[in-house]
């Protein structure tokens, strides 16, 4: 399975944008998936996750309340809505198999970048 995110860009703080993960060659169905950040010159950092059918999210502290994580299993795809976004939520965002907050089965895919302006 490849995963690709996509819908980042360069956005002013308060701002929204909305993040897509897109598999192929498999299906997502199965896996609980998550959204990860990496900021310049710091660790990854996990924001949300989301259960296979999407009964049962889970954030970041730091995101709670102005993030949302969805699923789409037919369409095979992942988002990640980010309102009122902040400078300090500047990173490349990955979307991957998530378990304990951690990236799984070595399902990651390629980032997309996110930057806010203050």
């Amino acid at each position: 399975v490849q995963l690709q995110a996509s819908g980042g860009g360069l956005v002013q703080a308060g701002g929204s944008l909305r993040l897509s993960c897109a598999a192929s060659g498999g299906t997502l169905s199965s896996f609980v998936m998550g959204w990860f950040r990496q900021a310049p010159g710091k660790e990854r950092e996990f924001v949300a996750s989301i259960s296979w059918n999407g009964g049962t999210t889970n954030y970041a502290d730091s995101v709670k309340g102005r993030f949302t994580i969805s699923r789409d299993n037919g369409k095979n795809t992942v988002y990640l809505q980010m309102n009122n976004l902040k400078p300090d939520d500047t990173a490349v965002y990955y979307c991957a198999a998530e378990s304990g907050r951690t990236v799984v089965a070595g399902l990651i895919g390629q980032g997309t970048l996110v930057t806010v302006s203050s």
